[in-house]
């Protein structure tokens, strides 16, 4: 006999086995729906009271950054002996006031002064050569003036003899050999007296030269002579200007050579700031910029001098000029904290600067929610920056919070949330 099975109802009928196909469909649709509707953030637990939090705010943004700087005398001048030598006293200690032409260090060089004695001989030999020639040609002088005397005396004569025979000739007293044989000594004595008289000249041309010559190499002599002498005073190094020993560096019996570096002088009529400046301000830094520094409760001006072309690790040089007062005391070496301007403050939305950069790059930043219990990741874009704050570009608007301490634990998670 049949058994008639009671069919379920109510909630009791949605358990039975043939409801259960339904019970998966509605579970799987579920999911769907879980899996399409859900945050997809990720998120990450912090503590609130570990982090820094900064409103954002619209105001005046002063571009300028802060350089460390120290002071300089306004011109150093290197010490540097022209002489090669042996360090035998130390006139001065550093630190000391000098004038310019004070001698700082002594030398000496025993080779230098040989060198100067075998001069003076050489010299002294020249003179006595050159004494020994003007004596000799002023014999020889004496010798041709003899000579056309004579000659002049031997012309006298056989014209005259010429004459006499000549006019026996004419009256055919004589023979014309006899009167061609006097004719002849006569030319004979003129032609003489004519090389005499040339030979005086060339001589005297001759004399002349080799006299202006001799005196030449004499004068140039003297001159030599003179310039090692003052070799021998630059084995006494001097101070180029007035001003202050800031350097000294030999020590007695010390071997130096010539333009080697022993020292410095520095001028402390003025001075100057000397400061290092990242290179990603190369093309904004320019001279004539103004900066400006406090110290013992007063503001002190500056104006940018000089820029060092050449940049090493990542920094190039600049040189600031006081343009006013300069702080009492002021010593060489001594540092100052400069705020350099580099623009005209405009109207910015600004945030402080915060460690978060480091992690960021300042391409994005955690901003709080109204509640103030959740922080969201959102993209921003940062444009320049001075020591207190970053002007904002994109992503922010003044009022809104942000989180700007160091992200260094937060990893890639999008939403942070904050326990109180």
């Amino acid at each position: 006999m049949d058994i008639q099975i009671e069919r379920k109802k109510g909630v009791r009928g949605l358990f039975t086995r043939r409801m259960l196909p339904y019970w998966g469909g509605g579970i799987f649709l579920l999911f769907v729906a879980w899996l399409l509707l859900r945050d997809h953030a990720s998120t990450l637990r912090i503590d609130a009271s570990s982090i820094s939090i900064a409103t954002v705010e619209r105001g005046d943004f002063n571009d300028y950054i802060r350089l460390t700087g120290q002071v300089q005398p306004i011109t150093t001048v290197q010490l540097s002996p022209l002489e090669a030598g042996v360090v035998e006293r130390l006139v001065v200690e550093e630190g000391a006031q000098v004038r310019k032409g004070d001698v700082l260090v002594e030398l000496s060089n025993p080779s230098l002064t040989l060198e100067i004695l075998n001069s003076e001989a050489e010299l002294a030999e020249k003179q006595n050569i050159l004494r020994n020639t003007l004596i000799s040609m002023e014999q020889e002088k004496l010798t041709l003036r003899q000579d056309k005397a004579q000659l002049d005396l031997d012309v006298t004569r056989k014209r005259r003899a010429f004459e006499q025979n000549d006019e026996l000739y004419a009256s055919r007293l004589i023979a014309r050999e006899e009167w061609l044989q006097a004719k002849e000594d006569y030319e004979l004595a003129e032609k003489q007296r004519e090389l005499n008289i040339e030979r005086q000249i060339q001589d005297s041309l001759y004399r002349s030269v080799q006299i202006e010559q001799m005196e030449e190499n004499l004068e140039n002599m003297r001159r030599n002579m003179q310039l090692i002498r003052q070799r021998i005073d630059n084995l006494h190094v001097k101070s180029p200007i007035d001003g202050e020993i800031g350097l000294l560096e030999v020590v007695l019996g010390q071997s130096v050579s010539s333009g080697q570096k022993i020292g410095q002088v520095n001028d402390l009529s003025d001075f100057k700031v000397e400061a290092q400046i990242d290179e990603t301000y190369i093309d904004r830094v320019r001279n004539g910029l103004e900066a400006s520094f406090e110290r013992q409760d007063s503001n002190f001006l500056l104006r940018l001098r000089k820029v060092y072309p050449e940049v090493r690790d990542g920094f190039f040089r600049a040189d600031f000029n006081f343009t006013g007062a300069y702080p009492a005391n002021i010593r060489s070496g001594q540092t100052y904290y400069l705020n350099l301007q580099l623009g005209q403050p405009i109207d910015a939305i600004l945030i402080p600067r915060g460690t978060f950069y480091q992690t960021t790059g300042g391409s994005w930043i955690y901003i709080l929610s109204p509640e103030g219990d959740k922080a969201y990741k959102r993209p921003i874009r940062i444009g320049r920056q001075n020591p207190q704050y970053y002007e904002i570009l994109e992503g922010l608007q003044p009022g809104e919070r942000v989180i700007i301490s160091g992200y260094e634990s937060y990893g890639e998670n999008d939403v942070l949330l904050l326990n109180r």
